[in-house]
């Protein structure tokens, strides 16, 4: 474990593989913590020959937690309980302190989620730190009206109506719950996997607030149309074709937008990596990773 310093706040990371490969950042969604990237998958990754890094966003993990007041999911997407504790520039920021604290001058960015806007953000502002871009299961262009556009609302009514202790097997069931929700049912699911990571997301994580100020922070991200229209970047675009919580059409939508970029979908994956695609996966990326070595390198916007 190591950490990346970013302003006054550290972000925590870690590292697979070989350090001499290509070097490849891993980028989480909205309040999960950088173990909830398999292990298994992360060995794949390293197999096909990069170098890998993990970390834990903001408010998320063993990084830098915030004080603000936890509020609600309604207040965080509404902004009626007052400004942002940060803005998603400030995660993207945290993502470049790490490539900076490994010593990357360049990465290739997989990001999930929240975490592939968080990627094409990076892939925006910096263009000369992105050497390819994976973006997967993400809610569109960015921007709230492209993210409800293409959220499932069924699914989010359906966790938002139960109910846990606040105990720590509460806390865990809720964990559990969320991921399973997001999975396909197409293929079998390691609940044992889930449960363990849940329990160790717990141990190492009690802060409540946290999904509340990313949720907040990542209101404050424009829809990145227009930009990403301009982007140089060899880019492949997966979602899951069962995926409970963002419509495919999100996907095809980003695939459009982004100059060559490349869309893959899977017919039994939801908003996850199942362990039965990892190798296939691995493989995408990397040959994505391949498509920048023939590429001409990106100018600066």
């Amino acid at each position: 474990m190591s950490f990346a310093q970013h302003g006054d706040v550290k972000i925590a990371y870690e590292t697979f593989g070989p350090p001499d490969g290509e070097p490849l950042l891993l980028m989480m969604g909205l309040t999960f913590q950088m173990i909830w990237w398999p292990d298994g998958f992360c060995r794949k990754l390293a197999d096909r020959g990069f170098a890998v890094a993990r970390f834990d966003n903001r408010d998320a993990g063993l990084s830098t937690h915030f004080a603000d007041a936890p509020g609600t999911t309604g207040r965080a997407l509404t902004a009626r309980g007052g400004g942002p504790a940060y803005r998603v520039d400030d995660m993207v920021g945290d993502a470049v302190a790490v490539l900076d604290d490994l010593g990357w001058s360049s990465a290739h960015l997989l990001g999930e989620s929240l975490g592939a806007t968080l990627a094409q953000l990076v892939a925006i502002h910096h263009p000369s730190r992105v050497r390819s871009l994976v973006s997967a299961m993400a809610g569109g262009t960015g921007g709230a009206l492209s993210n409800l556009r293409n959220l499932k609302i069924g699914t989010l009514l359906r966790l938002a109506t139960k109910r846990y202790d606040n105990t720590r097997e509460g806390d865990v069931r809720r964990l559990v719950d969320t991921y399973l929700l997001m999975c396909s049912r197409r293929h079998p699911i390691d609940e044992e996997w889930v449960r363990a990571t849940a329990e160790a997301s717990i141990d190492r994580d009690q802060d409540p607030g946290g999904t509340h100020r990313q949720l907040a922070a990542a209101r404050t991200a424009t829809n990145l149309r227009a930009q990403l229209r301009r982007l140089q970047t060899p880019t492949l675009v997966i979602h899951g074709e069962d995926d409970p919580w963002i419509r495919l059409r999100a996907a095809r939508t980003l695939a459009k937008t982004i100059p060559g970029a490349r869309l893959t979908t899977y017919p039994d994956m939801g908003h996850e990596f199942p362990e039965h695609l990892w190798a296939t996966i691995a493989a995408d990326v990397w040959d994505n990773a391949q498509a920048a070595t023939t590429a001409p390198a990106p100018e600066h916007t």
